[in-house]
């Protein structure tokens, strides 16, 4: 593939910030715990006082699919992404009372809504955030949290996940090459409509 390709596509993908002070860290679903690893070493350092897991069981098959890396470490019999997201901040450090959890969410842009349901819930008002995602999951998980929230800055700070698909390799296999064009094809086709919304066509 023609590498001027290769470099726009990963620009556009793998969408990442370096971590600043912010309201709340929002932690998309996920089966990977090194996200919540990162976002619970990123609470200890005073980044954010809140952190926001989402996610529930799968559309596909209606329950959470399992630890995909260090089950050894994190190995209970969890119901939801949230769930086992939350276990993975309290084993690192973090709180019970800094987290809020959201756990009926099937995919990525429920995650995003119904995290700004749960925050209004509480009454409160996010102004800044961070994403702690996967790295290939980026920009897809910005532009929905940014529907979900437009009021407030919000920067994406990835973290490196077992399943290995990176801004540096993802072009040297084919699981890498499915995985990010799976998001190219996302990043258009889930977001027609609220385009056409904004633009009033």
């Amino acid at each position: 593939m023609n590498q001027r390709i290769v470099s726009d596509i990963t620009d556009f993908i793998f969408v990442a910030n370096e971590p600043r002070g912010a309201d709340a860290i929002f932690l998309p679903g996920s089966p990977y715990p090194e996200p919540p690893e990162y976002a619970a070493r990123l609470y200890r350092g005073g980044f954010a006082p809140l952190l926001v897991p989402a996610g529930g069981v799968s559309v596909k098959t209606g329950r959470f699919g399992g630890v995909q890396s260090k089950a050894e470490v994190y190995d209970k019999d969890y119901r939801t992404e949230c769930e086992f997201m939350t276990d993975v901040l309290m084993k690192n450090g973090v709180p019970a009372s800094a987290v809020l959890g959201e756990d009926r969410s099937g995919h990525t842009r429920d995650n995003a809504f119904l995290s700004r349901r749960a925050a209004d819930a509480r009454g409160l008002e996010i102004r800044s955030a961070l994403i702690v995602c996967r790295p290939f999951h980026a920009r897809r998980c910005l532009m929905l949290y940014q529907l979900a929230f437009p009021e407030a800055e919000i920067c994406v700070c990835p973290a490196a996940a077992g399943d290995g698909v990176t801004r540096e390799n993802w072009f040297a296999s084919e699981a890498g090459v499915d995985r990010v064009f799976g998001e190219l094809a996302r990043c258009g086709n889930q977001f027609v409509g609220d385009v056409k919304r904004c633009l009033g066509v």
